[in-house]
């Protein structure tokens, strides 16, 4: 049996207590990850953003709100993890300053600060020791897949990750999905456009495999 960390679905950054910045992103993927693992008799921790989906039975769920929530859970859950699936839509600003309640419409232009998230996935490579970790690239349509792959090779380099799992975003939303499984060892895995259940299986065997032989070597 593995340990798997699995982050899921958006973060939301809030403005005061009722606005915030999010995006678009269902957790589908996520839970589909963490429904494939716990029936591979896998021992499952879900990190989950706010989402409407009903999360799997049978794992642990961490239920976040925003980025700062969100690491604060992967790093705690990462310590007894074998494998991360980092499939969270992490919004990548947050407010300089959270506003208490909800502040009145003021005319005239609003001017916004912003200041960077965390790179989760990045910061958790970073000290992984034997753990495998696998991120994700959601990438424009505009440009195509090839494109994309090339963005996604860029962020398995700079990540310093095992995997990398391509795909385009009008995959949001949808119940099936077509990626690209980027390996560390330069092999690309392209896998049909097919429901997100049969995605997350193969993703999540290509995980194991690779924990499996890191641990042999």
């Amino acid at each position: 049996m593995v340990s798997i960390l699995i982050t899921a679905g958006p973060t939301r950054e809030h403005l005061d207590d009722v606005r915030f910045l999010s995006n678009a992103s269902s957790g589908r993927m996520g839970c589909a990850l963490a429904a494939a693992a716990r029936d591979a008799g896998h021992q499952v921790t879900l990190v989950l953003g706010p989402v409407e989906l009903e999360p799997p039975s049978g794992v642990t769920v961490v239920s976040v709100v925003s980025a700062l929530e969100m690491q604060a859970a992967a790093e705690r859950a990462f310590a007894g993890a074998d494998v991360l699936i980092a499939a969270a839509a992490v919004a990548d600003w947050r407010p300089a300053a959270r506003a208490a309640g909800k502040p009145a419409k003021a005319a005239g232009r609003l001017v916004l600060e912003l200041v960077p998230n965390p790179d989760i996935v990045a910061g958790l490579a970073a000290v992984r020791g034997a753990r495998t970790v696998v991120g994700f690239a959601l990438e424009s349509t505009a440009a195509g897949m090839p494109a994309a792959l090339a963005r996604g090779r860029r962020k398995l380099v700079d990540k310093q990750l095992d995997l990398v799992v391509v795909n385009l975003h009008d995959a949001i939303g949808s119940a099936e999905s077509e990626v690209v499984l980027c390996h560390a060892d330069g092999r690309d895995e392209a896998l049909p456009r097919q429901d997100k259940a049969a995605t997350a299986a193969r993703i999540l065997a290509a995980a194991v495999a690779h924990w499996t032989r890191r641990q042999a070597s």
